[in-house]
């Protein structure tokens, strides 16, 4: 499905520059961005969902790795 995308003049540069020096096309750059990228947005949106959709209590990370009384 073809696209099209507007970049701005400093990332267009990258993307040539980029290309060029790997002998790669910006189709083959720009895809993979925006698969890893929609990766990304669709795991914070499954883990956003999540939360609201739990209840109870919750801790944080450095909770979590000093040992705090969680129970308590």
């Amino acid at each position: 499905m073809p696209v099209t995308v507007r970049l701005g003049k400093a990332v267009e540069k990258r993307l040539d520059a980029l290309a060029k020096l790997t002998g790669r096309t910006k189709t083959f750059y720009i895809r993979q961005a925006l698969e890893e990228k929609l990766d990304d947005l669709e795991d914070l949106y499954t883990a956003e969902q999540r939360l609201e959709q739990t209840e109870g209590e919750r801790w944080s990370l450095d909770q979590l790795e000093r040992g705090d009384d969680l129970e308590g």
